[in-house]
């Protein structure tokens, strides 16, 4: 399955770097956090197999999925698919990453609260017999 950029409800965005996700990623920002907000959001598109690194977010994160199907697994669980319409609640200090499936791009809009300046702690890549064992589940 793939993603159809031209019916996207936000651009595709800038090209994420390679320090924090591994494959073709792109980042939207959409609200940056300000005196009235303590959190940001952005849109990330992730291609067949692009994903984030291990991470954690010190308040926690949501991501609204809006296109295609991929991954969402913490660390020591299962991973879960995670598909168009689905909304994952991530708590504070929780290691985990996020990302596309083998087969399809994988569209979320990610809201991303604040603890004084920090909103991310990132971690070691998700490596590939990681992303494989996940892809055959």
């Amino acid at each position: 399955m793939t993603t159809d950029h031209n019916t996207s409800i936000f651009p595709k965005g800038e090209s994420v770097s390679s320090e924090w996700f591994s494959g073709n990623a792109f980042l939207t920002p959409l609200l940056a956090k300000d005196k009235n907000n303590d959190f940001a959001m952005a849109n990330v598109t992730f291609e067949p197999n692009a994903r984030t690194h291990w991470h954690t977010h010190p308040r926690g994160q949501v991501l609204l999925i809006t296109e295609g199907e991929g991954w969402y697994q913490e660390k020591g669980k299962p991973a879960q698919l995670i598909k168009k319409g689905d909304v994952i609640n991530i708590p504070e200090d929780v290691e985990h990453w996020h990302g596309a499936s083998a087969n399809s791009n994988m569209v979320h809009i990610a809201i991303t609260n604040y603890q004084g300046d920090v909103n991310v702690i990132w971690m070691a890549p998700v490596t590939d017999e990681e992303y494989k064992d996940v892809n055959e589940q």
